[in-house]
This record gives structure tokens, C-alpha cells and sequence, in this order.
């Protein structure tokens, strides 16, 4: 082994994709790497696969071939939490998983058992930087508009502090300002 796939996050070798046995390959032969720090970014036609393949990265979805390794060890070896922790995908379809906003925010540091003054500093501290209002933690996701609930998923994202984060279309919804100070976040968030 390189010592290049020692500091890779997310490696891929030859991984391909079928949506069913017999059927042709939405993603075929597909081999990268992603070191500590780097930043990505996947373009292509709609129905390219982009999608399908941030779902391999984050392992809601299984090669047909090949094999993912997450932090040199094959996805399929790691615990699903572990994965959730490790690489967290913002959805291009953001869902609150019918919370208010302030509990699918503290949700994931719920499950790794943050305490309560932890969680309240980290929503602030992430509400703040990604201009999300207060006024916003007690709706749900029916009263927030797609961009608002784009918003908040990142920020659910980022507050986890993954070692990789993937985001599906992430300012499709989002107006120019806003978008360019996501951009702003995400770079500090890149050099952190």
C-alpha cells in the first residue's frame, strides 16, 4: 500500500453501479481518491449518477463491483455509525424527519451522546455562522421553504464535524448571497 492511500478519507477502486442485475451501469469502473482537506466537486448531466454516487460514498446504497474504502478500511467493515459519523451527505431533498428545526439539529449529537451544554453551544455557534434565526428552531419542515430547510440540513451536516462531508446539490435553492456565504462557511469548515 501507497503511502497516498494511507492519507486518503474516501478511496474508491473500480467500483460500478447497476440498479438491478442485467441492467445496464449507471456508474461504471470508477477509481479516486480523496485526501484530508481536499474539496471535490462532481458535475454531469441530470441522471449522470451524482447522486448515486454520493449514496455509495455514504453507504445508504452498495456497489454492484469494486470496493469503498473509508479511512483505508472497506466500507462494509465499518459499524453504521461509524460511517455516519466519519462521512455525513447533506441531501439535495433536505428533510427535518418531521422535527422543529432545533431537534433535527441536536438530533445526530443526541446519538453520540453529547452532553446538553455541548449541543446548545454547537447549534449557536453553527446558527450563527450560517445565518440561521432562532426564530426558525421552533418550525417544522412544512413551514420553512426549501431553501430554509436546504439551510438546515447542511448546518445538521456540519455539526457533526464529519471527516468528510458530501453535498448533493447544496445551493440549488439557495439565493445568491446566501450561496456565497455557504461557499465562505464551507471553506473554513475545508481549512479546519
Amino acid at each position: 500500500m501507497s503511502d497516498r492511500h494511507i492519507q486518503s478519507v474516501l478511496r474508491l477502486e473500480k467500483v460500478s453501479l447497476q440498479a438491478t442485475v442485467g441492467s445496464d451501469f449507471l456508474l461504471q469502473d470508477i477509481s479516486f481518491e480523496i485526501e484530508p482537506g481536499e474539496k471535490v466537486g462532481i458535475i454531469g448531466a441530470s441522471g449522470a449518477g451524482k447522486t448515486s454516487l454520493l449514496r455509495l460514498l455514504n453507504g445508504l446504497i452498495s456497489p454492484t463491483q469494486g470496493t469503498i474504502y473509508v479511512q483505508n478500511l472497506p466500507i462494509e467493515k465499518l459499524k453504521p455509525i461509524e460511517l455516519r459519523r466519519s462521512v455525513v451527505l447533506a441531501s439535495q431533498e433536505p428533510k427535518l424527519l418531521g422535527m422543529k428545526v432545533i431537534d433535527s439539529l441536536s438530533y445526530p449529537l443526541r446519538l453520540q451522546h453529547q452532553s446538553p451544554a455541548e449541543i446548545e453551544d454547537k447549534i449557536e455557534t453553527w446558527a450563527k455562522l450560517l445565518h440561521i434565526p432562532t426564530q426558525w428552531f421552533s418550525k417544522t419542515e412544512l413551514q420553512l421553504s426549501l431553501g430554509q430547510r436546504q439551510l438546515v440540513a447542511i448546518a445538521r451536516a456540519l455539526i457533526m464535524q464529519p471527516q468528510v462531508i458530501l453535498l448533493d446539490e447544496p445551493t440549488s435553492a439557495l439565493d445568491l448571497g446566501l450561496t456565497n456565504h455557504l461557499l465562505d462557511v464551507l471553506n473554513q469548515f475545508n481549512q479546519t
